[in-house]
């Protein structure tokens, strides 16, 4: 018989590096949930992955048990990443903090895929060409033809 689902709490937390400190701590002790063993499982999970942030989905059940689900990193992270910028930009529209090319953004689409709410790649490069955009990143030449 299946367990009851009693909620689920998302977080984003670097990889192997979860602790009982916020924001993990406080928002898995209110609902009942071992932090430690959240701790240990996630980052025996995400060891390979150290120092990215990674948004995750934790499910817990009534009986007090929990598994969670590590997603992709943020798509605005990745960016910020390859433009080797703090942050982005405070007036997106006028200052820009960086440029990057479409071969870039389709990297960055075919790993978050399975994540974005699209079908073809060409929407999902679209939708990080527009992150892009939002953070003052410039996606440099024209939009490719023939993406496959």
């Amino acid at each position: 018989m299946a367990k009851e689902v009693a909620g689920q709490i998302k977080l984003q937390i670097k990889g192997g590096a979860a602790n009982p400190s916020p924001p993990v701590g406080p928002a898995l002790g209110s609902k009942g949930i071992n932090i430690m063993e959240f701790c240990k499982q996630f980052n025996a999970k995400t060891q390979d992955k150290a120092g990215k942030i990674l948004p995750v989905i934790i499910t817990y059940y009534s009986d007090k048990s929990f598994d969670f689900v590590v997603k992709t990193p943020p798509v605005a992270v990745q960016l910020l990443e390859i433009t080797k910028a703090k942050s982005g930009s405070p007036e997106p529209n006028r200052k820009k903090i960086g440029e990057i090319t479409w071969d870039q953004v389709k990297t960055i689409a075919e790993e978050k895929m399975p994540d974005l709410n699209c079908f073809t790649i060409e929407s999902a490069m679209r939708m990080v060409a527009g992150t892009a955009r939002s953070i003052g990143i410039t996606v440099k030449g024209e939009f490719p033809q023939d993406v496959k």
